[in-house]
């Protein structure tokens, strides 16, 4: 599909979803607290996940949170879909594609969920393209695809074709906005070159998903990389269907970001096209340079290694020009996960032992989350993942008390103008 009838099908697509009954901005309906006055908030604890692999991912305006729960399975653990309603957290893993792991990785307003999971058969090249058993969830990996959950049922997503017609064995659905636009990453069937150490034997590309009816099949649009790099993942989708996300080679997994991408150049893609958002001045040889996330009035969040591969710092870019938002006191690193159309960009700071804590980023200051929170809690708060149109914010939590890992919502409330 050309960049014409791409441009065309989405926009026929999104006038569709209006006649449907969606709401463009449904995620921007209800206002939310100035985020000047937001600057405290109620901790709401979500349960435990498990170990720190274990996390919810994204949350939506109307208390749909997506993520990972890692449970007891046999003699070990498997990691399960799962998603939260409120204070009610459900298990969606049984309704799979016939594997034991999946995970859960984006929800939108409307309580589709989109994301990896392991069908019943090993992967025929013996790849772990999602990593279940880099991460030991499993001896064998399977073949994993991306999926879309809607009306109680997981219904694999298509995966790139070549034009013999056959597909790539696997991908992952990372994000999906609220007229059914996925955006992920998936193999195509050329041969790539991994550095030792790495499964991985097939490119894989950004691609997106969309429809051109509302009851009509998804179907897949791969999206440029920079530079001729052979790999990519789209990561974040806003509500106009914007991307981002990154490119580069392919690596051994990653278990914290959960790809085998070695990212290079972060990404925003816009009707199709790939800008490159540059970086903080490194090549991307310590932890990567890529794009995380990004908010409907033109702003991208990610990370980027520093000068000489030194160190990686969370970015702010608007307007071609990335800012390098720094670390917490103290500290030596730090990431950029989400960033809310009032510009309040969501992180992580990690200090030199790699001890880490939530941070939040407005109004040019950046702070730890957890001296933000009213009253008192167990739960320190180690990750900001995302956060919706109300500023409400999820993320990772540890129990002092227990020494369990913990989902957490972050809810704002009105600071004391006295």
């Amino acid at each position: 599909m050309n960049t014409k009838t791409f441009k065309k099908a989405m926009t026929t697509g999104s006038l569709l979803a209006l006649l449907a009954g969606a709401t463009l901005g449904q995620e921007r309906a209800n206002p939310a607290p100035s985020d000047a006055l937001a600057v405290r908030y109620v901790i709401q604890d979500l349960g435990v996940v498990g170990p720190v692999v274990g996390q919810p991912f994204v949350i939506a305006a109307n208390e749909y949170v997506a993520g990972l729960a890692v449970v007891p399975s046999g003699d070990g653990s498997a990691a399960h879909a799962v998603y939260w309603h409120g204070n009610e957290m459900k298990d969606i893993s049984s309704l799979g594609l016939g594997g034991t792991n999946n995970a859960a990785m984006g929800i939108n307003v409307w309580g589709q969920v989109v994301g990896e999971a392991e069908n019943s058969t090993p992967d025929p090249n013996g790849e772990d393209f999602c990593g279940f058993q880099s991460l030991g969830f499993t001896k064998q990996a399977n073949s994993c695809l991306p999926y879309l959950f809607q009306n109680g049922q997981m219904t694999p997503l298509p995966t790139l074709r070549d034009e013999n017609g056959k597909s790539g064995v696997n991908g992952q659905a990372w994000q999906i906005n609220g007229f059914d636009v996925v955006v992920g990453s998936s193999e195509n069937t050329r041969s790539d070159v991994c550095p030792g150490g790495s499964a991985q034997k097939y490119e894989f590309k950004p691609v997106l998903w969309y429809k051109l009816f509302p009851w009509s099949a998804p179907r897949i649009h791969e999206l440029p990389t920079i530079s001729g790099d052979p790999d990519g993942a789209a990561l974040a989708v806003n509500g106009r269907g914007d991307a981002a996300g990154a490119s580069g080679t392919c690596g051994v997994f990653n278990a914290i970001y959960l790809f085998n991408l070695a990212p290079r150049h972060a990404i925003l893609w816009h009707d199709g096209q790939a800008t490159d958002l540059g970086n903080l001045g490194g090549d991307g040889l310590f932890n990567g340079i890529y794009a995380s996330g990004l908010n409907n009035v033109g702003q991208v969040v990610g990370a980027s290694d520093t000068t000489n591969d030194a160190s990686f710092h969370a970015f702010l870019w608007e307007n071609g020009h990335m800012t390098d938002l720094q670390t917490l006191p103290g500290d030596a690193y730090s990431i950029a996960t989400a960033i809310s159309d009032r510009g309040v960009v969501l992180g992580v700071s990690v200090g030199a032992n790699f001890n880490i804590r939530a941070l939040i980023w407005q109004h040019g200051n950046m702070q730890d989350l957890n001296k933000l929170v009213a009253g008192s809690t167990p739960l320190s708060l180690q990750t900001a993942c995302s956060i919706n149109a109300l500023g409400e914010i999820d993320g990772i939590a540890f129990n002092q008390t227990t020494g369990e890992y913990h989902a957490y919502k972050a809810i704002p409330q009105a600071a004391d103008r006295n």
